[in-house]
């Protein structure tokens, strides 16, 4: 058996996991979403203060609380962020981490440094304008679909995703990581692609080579960046696969 620790992406909750969680405990495993201030349930913690280290510190202290060991921790896309800073001060609580469509980040990068500088000013704007100075709403599908797979989504996945979305604070996407960005070294390392992904490392993208070498295993899922509601029991079928 093993402990997953499932963290989303922006905009999602805990919510988005249930099906990929419902199959994990299906297999004998522990598989524990977390929603992160701000966000969902949790919506009415949030505030301008909400940054990246609320959200390491989000996950750090929950493995703490619970006292988890061995613990599996997954990121999907914006969750790299804190998760990449939580793995770094977990020490031996973590066995493994696993980024779903998405990679580690390095100390000093931020959510905003992944896109083109008019893309990031047009976000600022954005929050500015209609998100009270530190909420950024989850854009159009046609926006989204313009940087992030849709594959596999139906329109009950969509309208899912489009109703239960919830504004991300923007403090997560602007501050730069900072502390400790590396796992130990005896920490499996995987990477799970979807169609985002496949195509960045099939194309020998320089920043990303490292993820086709070892210590990263790499499992390859076709489907969009949400596997988790396009792909679910196919996804835990994969996290299983990569613990076994």
């Amino acid at each position: 058996m093993t402990t997953f620790v499932l963290v989303p992406g922006a905009w999602l909750g805990a919510w988005a996991w249930e099906d990929t969680a419902r199959a994990l405990r299906e297999r004998g495993h522990a598989a524990l979403p977390l929603t992160l201030t701000g966000l969902a349930e949790h919506a009415d913690q949030g505030g301008p203060e909400t940054d990246l280290d609320t959200h390491i510190a989000d996950i750090t202290g929950f493995v703490e609380r619970n006292d988890l060991r061995d613990v599996t921790l997954v990121a999907h896309s914006y969750a790299a962020a804190p998760v990449t800073g939580a793995a770094g001060r977990l020490d031996d609580r973590l066995e493994r981490v696993v980024y779903v469509d998405s990679a580690p980040f390095a100390a000093g990068m931020c959510m905003l440094d992944l896109m083109p500088p008019q893309a990031a000013d047009q976000l600022r704007h954005q929050v500015s304008a209609s998100g009270d100075g530190w909420r950024l709403p989850m854009p159009p599908f046609e926006v989204l679909g313009l940087s992030s797979s849709l594959d596999g989504l139906d329109e009950g996945q969509r309208d899912a995703l489009r109703s239960r979305a919830t504004p991300q604070p923007f403090g997560t996407y602007a501050q730069r990581l900072t502390g400790p960005a590396e796992p130990g070294p005896g920490v499996d390392r995987v990477l799970v692609a979807c169609h985002d992904f496949t195509g960045l490392l099939d194309a020998g993208v320089p920043m990303l080579a490292y993820l086709n070498q070892p210590p990263w295993r790499r499992f390859d899922l076709p489907t969009g960046h949400w596997p988790m509601l396009s792909a679910p029991t196919e996804l835990a079928d994969i996290l299983d696969k990569a613990v076994s």
